[in-house]
């Protein structure tokens, strides 16, 4: 047995001792595509404290590593079903571009052109550099985060959208939905290494702690495909059930779990990565999109794009703890400890 040591607030009052709980101490970010603004919610009370504009389109969010800023990709193209003749709905490129956000004032401070109709993105672990998915030009840009400046581009294939970074060696993966492919890109010789072919249009992708895995979100295929990060090669395919679409991925900090949104499916799985095998099913609300964990991991968030709202999920007992109403099209989220 293992005994845990660790400090409790409390309060003597009148001879007895009164424990004080820890309010959970963190934000909540979410980006609302179609309203164009930023709902930021409380973790204390799972409440809506905050919205502002952020532009057209936002989507992809991720706080820095110090915490001290929020990035949003914002996009002036129309939303569009495959198909539909661009002439009817002509983009507004001056609306690209990557935003910065204030975590403390709650406000877009800056917007920095970044490319054609940005999407997903990562950030390094040192913080210095954004890899963004444009999605107009099969690229992905990098980015100095210091000074908004380009310092690279990696052409890779047509709809490039999920972007993540192996937290062991820094490799950019890239998952580009029309043909079925992951770009392995080394940043600093700024090179596609390894292409990795997933089918199933893969729209998001997630490393394990230890960087020897990734699992990326299929789809059409209703899978995740599993990817060994050393050799680049495709391990397997976990079939979700069927009806699933999987969107977003999360990956809890041990690596043990991995929850998938599953878009239409209205639900979240849940992947047991030792055995590769699903553990459950959390309904949540309408078409699921973006997933993330507070930073115990204990809850898990999900923007609902379909509902407008955002789903609480108690990662223990498996359980939708309550549902946030949010802006129009929530899309992304993403959550980040108070300073």
């Amino acid at each position: 047995m293992r005994f845990r040591c660790c400090v409790i607030p409390f309060l003597v009052l009148a001879g007895a001792i009164v424990v004080r709980a820890e309010s959970p101490n963190y934000f909540v970010y979410v980006s609302n595509e179609r309203s164009g603004d930023i709902s930021v919610i409380d973790g204390a009370t799972d409440a809506v404290v905050a919205t502002f504009k952020a532009g057209k389109r936002p989507r992809g969010i991720h706080a820095a590593p110090d915490g001290k800023r929020l990035f949003v990709t914002l996009s002036g193209s129309p939303r569009m079903a495959p198909g539909l003749d661009e002439n009817r709905a002509p983009a507004d490129k001056t609306a690209d571009g990557l935003g910065v956000i204030d975590p403390v004032d709650h406000r877009l401070i800056d917007r920095w052109h970044v490319g054609s109709d940005p999407e997903q993105f990562a950030i390094s672990k040192d913080g210095r550099f954004a890899f963004i998915a444009n999605e107009d030009d099969a690229s992905a840009v990098i980015i100095d985060l210091g000074s908004g400046q380009p310092r690279g581009k990696v052409k890779v294939s047509e709809e490039p959208e999920g972007v993540a970074v192996n937290p062991q060696n820094g490799e950019v993966y890239v998952t580009c939905e029309e043909k079925g492919e992951v770009f392995a890109i080394d940043p600093d010789q700024q090179r596609v290494i390894a292409t990795i072919e997933t089918g199933g249009r893969p729209r998001s992708i997630a490393f394990s702690p230890d960087g020897s895995r990734a699992y990326a979100a299929c789809e059409s295929g209703g899978y995740i495909a599993v990817l060994d990060a050393a050799s680049h090669k495709l391990l397997s395919k976990i079939q979700l059930p069927t009806g699933s679409l999987p969107m977003g991925t999360a990956i809890s900090k041990d690596g043990q779990e991995l929850y998938v949104s599953t878009g239409r499916g209205n639900s979240v799985v849940v992947i047991d990565t030792a055995k590769n095998t699903l553990l459950t099913t959390i309904p949540v609300g309408n078409r699921v999109w973006g997933i993330a964990l507070d930073p115990s991991g204990s809850k898990l968030y999900t923007a609902n794009g379909a509902s407008n709202d955002v789903s609480v999920v108690d990662v223990k007992s498996r359980k939708e703890l309550r549902r946030i109403k949010v802006g129009d099209g929530p899309w992304g989220i993403a959550t980040i400890s108070k300073k």
